[in-house]
Protein backbone atom coordinates (compact mmCIF):
# COMPACT_ATOMS: atom_id res chain seq x y z
CA UNK A 1 0.00 0.00 0.00
CA UNK A 2 1.60 3.27 -0.96
CA UNK A 3 0.97 6.58 1.65
CA UNK A 4 -1.22 9.24 0.71
CA UNK A 5 0.22 11.76 -1.10
CA UNK A 6 -0.27 15.25 1.66
CA UNK A 7 2.05 13.15 4.13
CA UNK A 8 4.25 10.79 2.63
CA UNK A 9 7.24 12.54 3.51
CA UNK A 10 6.55 13.54 7.05
CA UNK A 11 5.87 9.86 7.68
CA UNK A 12 9.71 9.03 6.36
CA UNK A 13 11.22 11.85 8.28
CA UNK A 14 11.87 11.05 12.07
CA UNK A 15 9.95 12.15 14.87
CA UNK A 16 12.36 14.51 16.13
CA UNK A 17 12.36 16.66 12.90
CA UNK A 18 8.64 16.53 12.36
CA UNK A 19 8.69 18.22 15.99
CA UNK A 20 11.40 20.92 15.22
CA UNK A 21 9.36 22.10 12.06
CA UNK A 22 6.24 22.45 14.16
CA UNK A 23 7.79 23.84 17.07
CA UNK A 24 9.42 26.46 14.18
CA UNK A 25 6.07 26.98 12.34
CA UNK A 26 4.50 28.04 16.26
CA UNK A 27 7.37 29.96 16.97
CA UNK A 28 7.23 32.10 13.73
CA UNK A 29 3.25 32.18 14.10
CA UNK A 30 3.66 33.48 18.22
CA UNK A 31 6.45 36.08 17.16
CA UNK A 32 4.26 37.48 13.96
CA UNK A 33 1.25 37.73 16.80
CA UNK A 34 3.03 40.68 18.65
CA UNK A 35 4.58 42.01 15.54
CA UNK A 36 1.61 41.67 13.31
CA UNK A 37 3.51 44.47 10.70
CA UNK A 38 6.17 41.78 9.76
CA UNK A 39 3.53 39.10 8.46
CA UNK A 40 3.39 40.24 4.86
CA UNK A 41 7.15 40.23 4.84
CA UNK A 42 7.26 36.52 6.10
CA UNK A 43 4.12 35.86 4.03
CA UNK A 44 6.44 37.02 0.58
CA UNK A 45 9.56 34.69 2.06
CA UNK A 46 7.01 31.37 2.37
CA UNK A 47 5.78 32.24 -1.41
CA UNK A 48 9.84 32.22 -2.34
CA UNK A 49 10.20 28.96 -0.36
CA UNK A 50 11.09 25.65 -2.08
CA UNK A 51 9.85 22.73 -0.26
CA UNK A 52 10.98 19.39 -0.50
CA UNK A 53 8.96 18.15 -3.66
CA UNK A 54 11.27 21.51 -5.83
CA UNK A 55 14.66 20.90 -4.01
CA UNK A 56 14.52 16.66 -5.24
CA UNK A 57 13.56 17.44 -8.35
CA UNK A 58 16.41 20.49 -8.78
CA UNK A 59 18.76 18.21 -7.52
CA UNK A 60 17.76 14.96 -9.48
CA UNK A 61 17.74 16.87 -12.50
CA UNK A 62 21.06 18.36 -12.23
CA UNK A 63 22.95 15.29 -11.30
CA UNK A 64 20.76 13.27 -14.49
CA UNK A 65 22.28 16.06 -16.66
CA UNK A 66 25.52 16.23 -15.53
CA UNK A 67 25.80 12.29 -15.52
CA UNK A 68 24.28 12.23 -19.23
CA UNK A 69 26.63 15.33 -20.78
CA UNK A 70 29.59 12.94 -18.78
CA UNK A 71 28.18 9.99 -19.89
CA UNK A 72 28.22 11.54 -23.57
CA UNK A 73 31.35 13.06 -23.55
CA UNK A 74 33.83 11.56 -21.18
CA UNK A 75 33.00 8.27 -20.04
CA UNK A 76 30.25 5.85 -20.61
CA UNK A 77 30.18 4.88 -16.88
CA UNK A 78 29.13 8.02 -15.76
CA UNK A 79 25.86 7.14 -17.05
CA UNK A 80 25.03 4.94 -14.05
CA UNK A 81 24.44 8.42 -12.58
CA UNK A 82 21.07 8.96 -14.44
CA UNK A 83 19.76 5.82 -14.12
CA UNK A 84 20.39 5.97 -9.86
CA UNK A 85 19.03 9.25 -9.56
CA UNK A 86 15.65 8.28 -11.66
CA UNK A 87 15.89 5.01 -9.35
CA UNK A 88 15.78 7.68 -6.21
CA UNK A 89 12.61 9.52 -8.03
CA UNK A 90 10.58 6.61 -8.81
CA UNK A 91 11.53 5.06 -5.31
CA UNK A 92 10.65 9.33 -3.49
CA UNK A 93 7.02 9.34 -5.65
CA UNK A 94 5.95 5.63 -4.43
CA UNK A 95 7.55 5.99 -0.70
CA UNK A 96 8.08 9.12 -0.04
CA UNK A 97 11.59 8.52 1.32
CA UNK A 98 14.83 8.18 -1.14
CA UNK A 99 18.41 8.87 -0.05
CA UNK A 100 18.86 12.62 -0.52
CA UNK A 101 15.01 13.25 1.72
CA UNK A 102 16.64 12.95 4.86
CA UNK A 103 19.55 15.09 4.27
CA UNK A 104 17.28 18.00 2.56
CA UNK A 105 15.16 17.80 5.74
CA UNK A 106 18.07 18.38 8.21
CA UNK A 107 18.98 21.05 6.18
CA UNK A 108 15.16 22.93 7.13
CA UNK A 109 13.56 21.65 3.79
CA UNK A 110 9.84 21.18 4.56
CA UNK A 111 7.08 20.19 2.58
CA UNK A 112 4.49 21.87 0.61
CA UNK A 113 2.41 21.42 3.63
CA UNK A 114 4.71 22.25 6.35
CA UNK A 115 4.89 25.83 4.58
CA UNK A 116 1.38 26.01 3.90
CA UNK A 117 0.56 25.53 7.44
CA UNK A 118 2.79 28.38 8.64
CA UNK A 119 1.36 30.13 5.45
CA UNK A 120 -2.06 29.87 6.36
CA UNK A 121 -1.63 30.64 9.91
CA UNK A 122 -0.60 33.83 9.43
CA UNK A 123 -2.87 34.84 7.21
CA UNK A 124 -5.54 33.88 9.78
CA UNK A 125 -3.71 36.15 12.05
CA UNK A 126 -4.03 38.49 9.95
CA UNK A 127 -7.57 38.46 9.89
CA UNK A 128 -7.43 37.34 6.04
CA UNK A 129 -10.13 34.48 7.44
CA UNK A 130 -13.64 35.31 8.99
CA UNK A 131 -12.72 32.68 12.23
CA UNK A 132 -10.11 34.59 13.95
CA UNK A 133 -12.52 38.12 13.81
CA UNK A 134 -13.84 37.76 17.23
CA UNK A 135 -10.40 36.75 18.62
CA UNK A 136 -9.11 40.45 17.71
CA UNK A 137 -9.37 41.11 21.84
CA UNK A 138 -7.03 38.31 22.81
CA UNK A 139 -3.86 38.31 24.17
CA UNK A 140 -1.29 37.47 21.02
CA UNK A 141 -0.73 34.13 22.68
CA UNK A 142 -4.51 33.28 22.42
CA UNK A 143 -4.80 34.84 18.58
CA UNK A 144 -1.24 33.06 17.74
CA UNK A 145 -3.05 29.95 18.83
CA UNK A 146 -6.92 30.03 17.09
CA UNK A 147 -4.52 31.46 13.93
CA UNK A 148 -2.59 27.84 14.30
CA UNK A 149 -5.86 25.76 15.06
CA UNK A 150 -7.54 28.04 11.85
CA UNK A 151 -4.65 26.48 9.84
CA UNK A 152 -4.73 22.90 10.73
CA UNK A 153 -8.78 23.06 10.15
Amino acid sequence: MLPATASRVENATSAELNRRFAAEIEESVRYHADHPEAIDRRLNELDHEWDIERTLEANAATLALTGTVLGAFVDRRFLVLPAVVTGFLLQHALQGWCPPVPVFRRLGVRTAAEIDRERYALKALRGDFGQLEDASQASPHQRAEAALDAAVA
